[in-house]
């Protein structure tokens, strides 16, 4: 099962991938492998040379009982050190952001999360790529 930020490759330019280990509770991970999550909001932040995403809503797990999660928390993400720094300047020297875009379970069953090193579009860039996407699709039908 993933879940995948659709609303990232309207709003950003996305320019690099990296893959982050999440820090999870057993009830959110139940939650996530069920599918239910919310990933329109949420976004990346640094706090004392750590990265944590913000606004990832997870719901509740229905069985947890009293060992229930915070659904809209902060959660770490857990990168190489050396990638840390290197997201850390880039977003510092150019302006850049980091975009949470997909979560999903690897091969080993380790919750995953795919951000990106980003850079936000104007409203003429969305424009553009709406109507590049319309122009592609034409050509594909008329191929058809």
């Amino acid at each position: 099962m993933e879940i995948v930020n659709r609303k990232a490759r309207h709003e950003y330019t996305l320019l690099q991938k990296y893959e982050a280990g999440l820090v999870l509770k057993g009830t959110e991970v139940k939650s996530l492998r069920l599918g239910q999550a919310n990933m329109s909001d949420a976004y990346c932040m640094f706090s004392h040379d750590e990265l944590f995403i913000k606004n990832l809503h997870i719901h509740e797990y229905e069985r947890a009982g009293q060992f229930q999660h915070e659904a809209k928390g902060t959660r770490k993400l857990l990168l190489r050190k050396a990638e840390l720094k290197k997201l850390k300047r880039r977003i510092d020297e150019k302006g850049l952001t980091i975009v949470p875009y997909r979560i999903y379970f690897s091969e080993r069953g380790h919750a995953k999360c795919e951000i990106w090193l980003a850079q936000g579009k104007k409203s003429f860039d969305k424009r553009n790529t709406i109507k590049e996407r319309d122009i592609q699709r034409d050509v594909d039908r008329r191929l058809a």
